[in-house]
């Protein structure tokens, strides 16, 4: 983490759609090398630490070419852009054909100059690593079948949709256990000694471009998932894991790489002890969208370590926008939820803007969009906030919200706080309060301080301008009231 923030705020860009837009409005070539500085300054707004440039490796002929002969994935390309022309499918960015930068998106010397443009702003570069499977036009295919799993003619005449011939050898279709087979990619085998030693040279190919790496899938590589995965055609399981071999090796040429897995199924934790920086919040991204705040608040009384480890988000390329997937009224309150929690904050591109539609990754264009420049205002100013006011500084804690007999609104209330320690420069502290519920709430907060008593206290929200002066003996006894409507929050600097 050196070099690093110990909560970093990372902006994810689809490469292929942003250098396109870019290029449609220079009405020329725009390539990663070539990025307009004004466009750089779009995707680094104050308050971001790193940029995710999701795709810009070599996408794979063979795979493309597999894409589109699959009525399914053509079927998903028209619903997100009824439009669609052949040009505008340039294949899936986890469809690996080499771990180099595309020649469309400037090759080897585009992506220095991206990194180096990043770095003149003070922003971390994090790149994309597949480890479950690659293209079936990848160099390995052909010049080392024993990385992946295999099988015979017997199994591809039994289930087609999961093999590929290759030559004299029939290869598995990369999946994981609980969805049909990606029809795109050939399965590794995380078993093999052979794959291992050759993903700890990719992955330190890939860390010498960059500053961190997002691994793709990583529970899948995992000697639990994946034995049940493949069982006995994996061969024998290895004593020692795959993510601890490789990233021990990786620490020993790019030690200040900060690896991130892309996490489901409550493995955040193993893969956080096996050596990942920081795991996708899978869980708290579930409780927002259920609209549950007692098992939100459940979920944010885990240990506070782990919680640090955790990557807290609304969207991604995989997940819906949030603009079309949570009521409108509780959107900003969970952008000011995650914002402001322990762990690593994840923003997507267009999600401040509000875009309901999430292009396939498969595709280099989306539809054209009504965009809300109040609300990216609003975002901006919301990542402003936390960082110029250093609201992420010091103890965090989450507080208790009393209600009464005749009054349990207050359970659809989550508090937390923040406590600079006492030789920080600004010893302002912050409670962050919402209501992530469609109904009225009112309760009494527990802060935590005990100096309360003896003075009096402003409590001000730079977000919304709220303004407040309580009495420090009244805080102290009964604890901070609030009367919230659907949907509303406060993000109040307390001095």
């Amino acid at each position: 983490m050196t070099g690093w923030p110990e909560k970093p705020v990372i902006y994810e860009v689809n490469t292929a759609v942003w250098l396109a837009e870019l290029s449609r409005a220079a009405a020329a070539p725009v390539t990663l090398g070539s990025v307009p500085d004004a466009a750089w300054d779009v995707v680094t707004p104050a308050g971001v630490d790193a940029v995710w440039l999701m795709g810009v490796w070599e996408r794979s002929p063979a795979g493309l070419e597999l894409a589109l002969a699959n009525a399914g994935l053509m079927e998903s390309f028209r619903d997100a852009l009824p439009d669609v022309q052949d040009q505008d499918i340039i294949g899936s960015p986890y469809c690996v054909h080499r771990y180099a930068a595309d020649e469309r998106f400037g090759g080897p010397s585009g992506l220095a100059a991206a990194r180096a443009a990043l770095a003149d702003r003070g922003v971390k570069l994090i790149l994309d690593y597949v480890p479950n499977h690659v293209a079936p036009d990848h160099p390995w295919v052909t010049e080392h079948p024993e990385y992946f799993i295999q099988g015979d003619d017997d199994d591809l005449k039994a289930d087609p949709a999961g093999w590929l011939p290759v030559g004299v050898y029939v290869l598995a279709h990369g999946r994981d256990p609980y969805f049909p087979p990606w029809p795109d990619v050939v399965q590794l085998n995380a078993y093999a000694a052979a794959a291992r030693t050759a993903t700890q040279q990719t992955l330190s190919d890939i860390a010498a471009q960059c500053d961190g790496i997002r691994c793709d899938m990583a529970m899948l590589m995992t000697n639990d998932v994946f034995g049940k995965t493949w069982g006995e055609r994996a061969g024998q399981r290895p004593e020692q894991e795959f993510w601890p071999a490789i990233i021990a090796e990786l620490r020993t040429r790019h030690p200040d790489t900060v690896l991130i897995a892309e996490a489901y199924w409550d493995m955040e934790w193993t893969l956080q002890q096996q050596g990942f920086a920081f795991c996708y919040d899978k869980r708290l991204y579930d409780r927002i969208l259920e609209v549950n705040p007692p098992d939100l608040r459940g979920h944010l009384q885990a240990d506070l370590g782990y919680q640090s480890r955790l990557v807290r988000f609304l969207e991604n390329h995989d997940e819906p926008r949030i603009a079309g997937a949570l009521p409108a009224v509780l959107q900003r309150t969970a952008a000011v939820t995650i914002a402001t929690l322990p762990g690593a904050t994840l923003w997507h591109e267009g999600q401040f803007e509000g875009r309901r539609v999430r292009p396939p990754v498969f595709l280099a264009r989306r539809p054209e969009e009504p965009l809300d420049q109040e609300l990216a205002a609003w975002y901006r100013d919301l990542l402003d906030v936390v960082a110029e006011r250093r609201v992420r500084t010091g103890a965090w804690q989450l507080l208790e919200v009393a209600g009464w007999p005749d009054n349990e609104s207050g359970r659809n209330l989550i508090a937390w706080s923040w406590t600079p320690g006492a030789d920080a420069a600004d010893a302002r502290r912050h409670v962050i309060v919402v209501n992530l519920s469609e109904t009225e709430a009112q309760g009494r907060i527990r802060l935590p301080w005990p100096d309360l008593p003896g003075r009096r206290w402003r409590l001000l929200d730079p977000l919304s301008g709220s303004d407040f002066t309580r009495d420090g003996g009244e805080l102290a006894d009964k604890g901070l009231y609030v009367e919230m409507q659907p949907g509303q929050y406060y993000l109040l600097a307390v001095r």
